[in-house]
Formats: structure tokens, sequence, C-alpha cells
């Protein structure tokens, strides 16, 4: 996960200040100082570590915060606006031209996701605003560039408009766009080549390529795993090519950050996306607030809403609540709700979006293998009709023949039908506005051990709410 050695160190670090009722300045530049040594740990750019604390300290200073009352809350505050304003301050969006097409440049170094990334914004451009895009393969010193552009194309139905490789790339994209404009294509995605550094012929085609297309945005994609080395590349080809945005791709692979938090600081241009997956859909939208909130902990609540409206069927979440108010919950169901939670992304990382829950020790170890998964399918789909629709049916016998039938042990089926049984009560428990299912649940898996007490008070109004809705309802019913 990103930036969870980082989020470790910053909130040991503010965890010392918390419930202080008065924090001397020898405090402040204690902390302060863990504050740069996990920046400068996490691969962030030395001078853009030295310029945040300096603001951090002059903020806690000038505001008379060491004076005030929670001193501690007051200055995890300003550590968490400066943070949002190192990353960029405020979400950045594509621009988008008076008139079409919409013009997209990608630029980027060989192995760092280009292709992968174009048929990603393709993607979810088209599904989000209705748009019909087209992929320009400009990339002819890599034959493979062009059949994986090809693929992705068929992959997420977006035409891919390519010459093979011995026409000149400039000709192309010139080609292309003509293409482009007859058939009324609102967005133009150029995919361009890439080297394995920066050199002065790939410059000047893509400066070439640039006067011909005028692009209205030209999009950097840059690997995080390469930390610094991607701020360096940032600047080198912001210098050549004036970029007006960074796609961050691998994040999920990179614990430190460093990339993200330096690259708006040093080349003054704001990330756009982030790219944590090689699937289609695992393209974010980037915000520098969220993703402060992210790092220091306080999750990322928003972000979960929006991946949970996204992939989790809203018909189907509505025939899941009757079933949890009929109880008549079933295995098919189950599967169901692992496959949809599966395609929201790893589960760590989706925890890690929950106040309170981002840093928790029993998290570190929680996560949805794939195997494990299809594990299970091999167990659910080894059962009759009958017994996944009821299973209490499922006596020692039925038991293990369903082993067999799965190749799986025993003690996986049983172990199955158990996490089954629990779910199945905690639904419905919460279906009738009791929370303590939930809490009881969390507190037998060892999650609970970390909630706080907001956490805990947040669950508690929940199932008042819920009670008081029911209420309503049947007052609604009796008139």
């Amino acid at each position: 996960m990103a930036f969870e050695g980082l989020s470790s160190k910053l909130q040991e670090a503010f965890r010392k200040l918390r419930g202080k009722g008065q924090i001397t300045e020898a405090d402040l530049r204690s902390t302060m100082r863990e504050i740069r040594l996990a920046l400068l740990d996490a691969d962030v750019n030395f001078t853009v570590v030295r310029d945040f604390v300096k603001k951090v300290q002059a903020k806690a200073k000038g505001e008379n915060v060491l004076e005030g009352l929670n001193p501690g809350q007051q200055i995890i505050k300003i550590v968490d606006d400066e943070l949002t304003e190192m990353m960029g301050g405020e979400t950045t969006t594509l621009k988008k031209s008076n008139k079409i097409p919409t013009i997209i440049m990608m630029a980027g170094l060989q192995g760092a996701g280009k292709t992968t990334t174009v048929g990603k914004l393709a993607k979810m451009l088209k599904e989000d605003d209705n748009a019909r895009p087209l992929m320009i393969a400009a990339d002819v010193y890599r034959p493979a560039a062009i059949e994986q552009l090809q693929q992705i194309g068929k992959q997420i139905d977006v035409p891919v408009f390519e010459e093979g490789t011995e026409v000149n790339p400039v000709k192309i994209v010139e080609d292309g766009l003509k293409v482009a404009k007859e058939n009324h294509n609102d967005y133009v995605f150029i995919d361009t080549a890439g080297r394995l550094q920066i050199d002065e012929k790939l410059m000047n085609e893509l400066k070439e390529i640039k006067e011909v297309a005028k692009p209205t945005d030209i999009l950097l994609v840059v690997d995080a795993m390469t930390g610094q080395n991607a701020v360096n590349m940032a600047e080198g080809f912001n210098e050549a090519l004036d970029i007006t945005g960074v796609v961050l791709t691998k994040l999920d692979g990179d614990t430190r950050g460093g990339a993200a938090l330096s690259i708006k600081a040093v080349t003054g241009k704001p990330i756009l996306f982030t790219g944590q997956g090689e699937k289609m859909d695992n393209l974010d939208v980037f915000h520098p607030d969220r993703m402060a909130s992210r790092i220091l902990g306080m999750g990322d609540v928003l972000s979960l809403v929006e991946k949970t409206k996204k992939n989790i069927d809203e018909k189907k979440s509505m025939e899941l609540a009757e079933k949890m108010k009929e109880n008549t919950f079933n295995f098919d169901d189950f599967l169901d709700q692992l496959q949809q939670i599966q395609n929201m992304g790893p589960l760590k990382n989706l925890m890690a979006m929950i106040p309170g829950m981002a840093n928790n020790p029993a998290l570190q170890n929680v996560d949805m293998d794939p195997k494990d998964l299809d594990r299970i399918k091999a167990i659910i789909y080894s059962m009759t009709n009958e017994e996944r629709e009821n299973p209490d049916v499922l006596n020692p016998s039925r038991r293990r023949r369903i082993a067999k039938g799965s190749a799986q042990p025993i003690q996986s089926v049983n172990r199955l039908i158990k996490q089954f049984n629990q779910m199945k009560k905690m639904m419905n428990q919460i279906s009738n506005g009791n929370m303590s299912g939930m809490e009881n649940m969390m507190q037998q898996t060892g999650m609970g051990k970390g909630m706080n007490k907001l956490s805990s008070l947040a669950m508690k109004r929940m199932s008042r709410k819920i009670k008081k809705n029911k209420r309503k309802k049947n007052k609604k019913k009796r008139k």
C-alpha cells in the first residue's frame, strides 16, 4: 500500500503530542525532527522536506498553537494542510477543448505503463462522459506497443489508428487527427514512443508531434516505484515539452510514496491520476486533500463511497437488503458479495480509507488473495442448488462430498461454512438496527483492537438511525 511506511511514522510522531494539554517548543522541535526523517525516508526530495518543515514550524508558532487548546490536534491540522498544498492543493482535471477533438498527448519512458494508461483514460472518459475516443499508435520503435494498444482497444471497445512501424510518427499523428475529425471523435489520445532514458532524438520527435497536434494536455506517465528518479525525469520532460500534468503508475507497489509528494513541488505540474494495478479500471483521480488525510491515518471516506458506487450493483444491493431482512441470505449471495468487494481493489487499501483503521496492526495481513477466492468458488460450486440456498442441510457427509468435489480439505469447507454463518448473522443484526453484531465480529477477528472511540460512537449512531427509520416506517404502516 502506498505511503504505508510514511503513514505509520507520522502517526507515531503525532501519538506523542495527542492528549498533551500543553506543548513546549522542545516538543515541537522533536516532532518536526521525526517528521523530517519520516519524509526523507519516504524518498521525498530534500529541498521539499526542508521547505515543508519550515512552513509547519512557522505556522505553529505564528498562530500561537503551542498556547492554544488541543495544540496536538492543531499541529496535525497544519501538517494536513501543508501536505495537501505540497501535492497540489486542489484536484486537477483534464482540460476540454472548445471544439472537438480534445487532444491528449501521452509521454514517458519505457516500462512506466504509458500504453496501458492510454487505455485506462480512454475507458474512463467513455464510461463517465459518454465520450467517443480514438487512440493513435505513434510508437513505431516498439512493434509490441502497437499490438498492445490494439488489444487494449478491442478490450475496451475503442478504435485505434495505426499505420505500422515504417511511417514517420509525426505523419501517423497527422493522419490520425484527420480520421478523428472525419469520425467526430471528441477525444484523441496519442501514444508516443518511450526510451530507456531521456535523449535528444526522443525529445525532438515529441516536440514535432506537439507542434503538429497542438494538444490540449500533455500528460507525463511516471513510474512511482523509481522514487527520486521519477522526479528528475519529470523535470527533464517538463523542460522540453512544458507538460500539463502527471500520471503516477504503480503507486500500489511503492510503500514510500516520495514521488507523489515531490513532483508538484519540484516541477510545478499537478498529478492528475494514479494507477494501481494492470486492470483497465485501476485508475483513480488524484485528490491531494484525500491523499493527505490517508497518509495521516484519517481515512478517505469520499473515495471509498465513490468506489462503492462504481463497483457495487445498486439493484443487487437492494435485493440483498431484502434478503437480509427476510434472513434468506445464501451462498450464491455470499459469493456475489465477495466478488463485488474484490472488484473495488485490495481489501487492505479499502480498510485504510476507513477513519481509525488506516494503521491498525490487525490490518497488516488483511487482504483477499485471488487464490482464496478461487478456493471459495470451488467449494461453493461443488454444492447442490439446495445446499447453496439452504446451508442448514450441510451435514458431515455432505461436507465430505463437497471437500472431495472441490479438492479442498474438510477443514476449509467447515471454515467457510462457519464464516458464512457469522456473516449471515451479522448482516441480519445490522438490518434490524443492531450494530453490536458488527463490533463483536470485528473484536473476534482482531480488527476491533484498534477501533477508537470515534468508530464505536459512529456505529452506535448508525444503529440508532436504523432503528429510528424503522419506527417511522412502522408508524406509516399503522396509519
